[in-house]
């Protein structure tokens, strides 16, 4: 037998699973109903990314090396990446998304153009899956022609709306909304961020998160999120990080604006019979940061690993209980990462007392050389002890003068 497998979804989670997939000889069908999706994100990579995914160069618009954070009381903290062969990679995602889905299409990739809007479940497991779907190569009227496929197992990374997620009764979760316009400024204030990313943050740019002004290849992200998806609360503080960064984006034009749930946490169900989830479909999203990229590429490849290993290479149909393995791998790589940067938010983002203390805590260049290593590489770095009671000690000596640790 040949193996079929159905990735529905075709950002960097799905696009790096069907990549592994098809690499290992199994049979792979990638769905993505808009080619040109773009995505509203920061569009912030870490340096790993791009060499454990071989991006090109052309892929990547600007490598930030400077990073400026920025207080409620507007007290400004610079941070600078040392090494001159380390950065953060800025993309747009239309660009990052559509290479990804490419490579893997030029591997052996079957792309199917097409609106998921079914999954029929097998009643036993050894019968198929059944995709209903609508293909949009073949549009009648605007909708598509409705096909179906058959597939022994489904990963869904169809984002945080997931179809497949609530086809398999994944659970639901809380999300966040990213809200952002994408501005073209004059010419020398583009100099300014030609290397430099800002973070603004205070009540009046977001209640539990942080804003952005991050450069892209011919204009700069200014976007704002919060866990609180409240219309006119968004527009009010996109209003807040438009006023703030007004004199650094004075004279720009407004070319895009987008919105897009982010998940705040996993769903309580990542992988039931043989369907897994992935990416922002299972919840990668980190709290502090809200990054989600590197994870969701991540979570794709080590999901389609583990499908390839205990398949052996396609040859069986693998289980409930082979597909867990995924899961628990993941969890046993990740998990203590997502726990400091959920204790982090709650801890810094609960005040602007406490915000003024995370501020004051980033000026101090041991932290800063640990938050970097920390994201660039992906690895629980560990400082030297001494290192390591200075930072804490700096980390209570800024919540204790900001009054940040009153209830």
């Amino acid at each position: 037998m040949t193996l079929r497998v159905a990735v529905v979804g075709s950002g960097p989670a799905g696009s790096s699973a069907a990549e592994t997939l098809v690499k290992a000889g199994i049979e792979t069908y990638l769905f993505e109903r808009k080619l040109d999706n773009a995505k509203p994100c920061g569009g912030a990579i870490p340096l790993c990314m791009v060499s454990e995914f071989d991006l090109p160069a052309h892929v990547i618009d600007r490598r930030v090396r400077k990073m400026k954070m920025i207080s409620p009381s507007n007290r400004e903290v610079d941070i600078f990446i040392e090494k001159e062969d380390e950065y953060i990679g800025m993309c747009r995602r239309e660009i990052l998304d559509g290479f990804m889905r490419d490579r893997a299409v030029s591997l052996g990739t079957i792309l199917i153009n097409g609106t998921v809007h079914q999954l029929e479940i097998p009643k036993t497991s050894s019968e198929p899956y059944v995709i209903h779907y609508h293909d949009h190569a073949t549009a009648e009227g605007g909708v598509g022609t409705p096909k179906t496929l058959e597939v022994d197992v489904v990963i869904g990374a169809d984002g945080a709306n997931s179809r497949i997620a609530k086809a398999i009764d994944a659970g639901d979760y809380n999300y966040a909304i990213a809200f952002q316009e994408r501005i073209r400024i004059p010419e020398d204030k583009m100099a300014y961020y030609e290397d430099r990313a800002e973070m603004y943050v205070g009540n009046d740019v977001s209640p539990d998160f942080y804003a952005w002004v991050f450069p892209k290849y011919d204009h700069v992200a200014v976007g704002t999120g919060t866990m609180k998806p409240n219309q006119a609360l968004i527009k009010q503080l996109q209003a807040g990080i438009r006023a703030r960064a007004a004199s650094r984006i004075e004279g720009g034009k407004i070319i895009k604006v987008e919105a897009h749930p982010i998940p705040e946490h996993p769903r309580p169900r990542r992988v039931v019979g043989r369907v897994a989830l992935v990416g922002d479909a299972a919840g990668t999203v980190t709290k502090s940061s809200g990054e989600g990229i590197y994870f969701a590429a991540k979570s794709g490849r080590m999901c389609a690993e583990t499908i390839v290993e205990r398949s052996n290479s396609g040859k069986r149909i693998p289980t409930e209980a082979d597909l867990k393995e995924y899961i628990k791998l993941w969890d046993k790589k990740y998990g203590i990462t997502y726990l400091v940067l959920d204790i982090l938010q709650r801890v810094f983002y609960r005040t602007d007392a406490t915000r003024e203390a995370f501020v004051e805590m980033c000026a101090d260049r041991d932290v800063q050389k640990l938050t970097f290593d920390s994201y660039l590489y992906k690895t629980v770095v560990p400082a030297n002890p001494l290192i390591q009671m200075k930072i804490t000690a700096k980390t209570l000596g800024s919540l204790l003068r900001g009054s940040a640790l009153a209830p």
